[in-house]
């Protein structure tokens, strides 16, 4: 809608995935970095966490997209809220589909997941298994049988399991795991996504624009960057939300560039409005 308006080839703040968009904070890297070295590695687990919007997912997609064809499969799990038997069974449903056998023995799944692993072996592929929102893991009693199936096969792996555990969740995992000590030694990498810094939020919006075929100092004057950061906290799915909203309003309002004075204005109306 108001592409045309600010020379854009296609909205710049979407909260999408695409390789494009993706902005190589050195908060993002150094946790890339961490988690190819943990499963390229083959070591048993990894963990990643930050506060929401700040780009786990994202951080997640690229991982997948950079890793080689000897990791997989790559089993990405977001609704872990579930019991220890229904968490095996998707699991091994997620890496070895088939066809369903019913009613069947937790046994029997870890059996079925046991002999993926040695086919696994034998073919030189080693997979990952991603659980996303692992936050939640703990109250459903679900970290310590995550960390008993890390011992399915491991004495015939080259490495220290015959596949990787990747942790991904908000902050308040980190105090979970370090609760279960089993588990907690098991962690080749803890990554700790923190918010970015001001000239990395100006930074993060001059690529995205700059994906979109504009430049960002055509539209954002330098104090409107600045209010940007203040009030997102260097937060990108608060950036993306904020900057999206802005544009659409100056937009409406036939701007030629957004000042700080808009930001506010902007970040007024995404305000929760105040109940009396």
């Amino acid at each position: 809608m108001y592409e045309e308006h600010w020379k854009l080839t296609e909205r710049p703040f979407e909260n999408r995935t695409e390789n494009q968009f993706y902005y190589p904070a050195e908060t993002h890297q150094a946790a890339l970095l961490k988690l190819h070295y943990a499963i390229e590695n083959r070591r048993s687990a990894a963990l990643l966490c930050g506060p929401g919007g700040m780009g786990k997912s994202l951080v997640i997609n690229s991982l997948r997209r950079q890793l080689g064809e000897q990791f997989r499969p790559i089993c990405h799990i977001v609704f872990p809220a579930m019991s220890s038997d229904q968490l095996i069974r998707y699991i091994v449903e997620q890496v070895d589909p088939g066809q369903s056998e019913g009613i069947r023995e937790t046994s029997s799944d870890l059996a079925r997941f046991e002999r993926f692993l040695q086919g696994s072996l034998d073919a030189q592929r080693h997979p990952v298994i991603v659980v996303d929102e692992a936050h939640l893991l703990e109250q459903h009693d679900l970290l310590e049988p995550l960390r008993l199936m890390l011992n399915l096969a491991a004495t015939e792996a080259v490495g220290e399991a015959a596949w990787t555990l990747v942790l991904v969740g908000q902050p308040t995992l980190l105090s979970h795991v370090e609760r279960y000590h089993a588990l907690d030694e098991r962690l080749a990498v803890k990554c700790m996504l923190n918010r970015l810094l001001p000239e990395e939020t100006t930074a993060y919006i001059q690529h995205r624009v700059r994906c979109a075929g504009a430049n960002a100092e055509e539209i954002f004057d330098e104090p409107a960057l600045e209010r940007i950061h203040t009030l997102t906290q260097g937060i990108p799915r608060r950036i993306n939300r904020l900057c999206d909203l802005a544009l659409m309003v100056g937009y409406a309002e036939d701007r030629t560039i957004l000042s700080a004075e808009t930001i506010d204005s902007v970040h007024g109306d995404l305000a929760a409005p105040t109940i009396v």
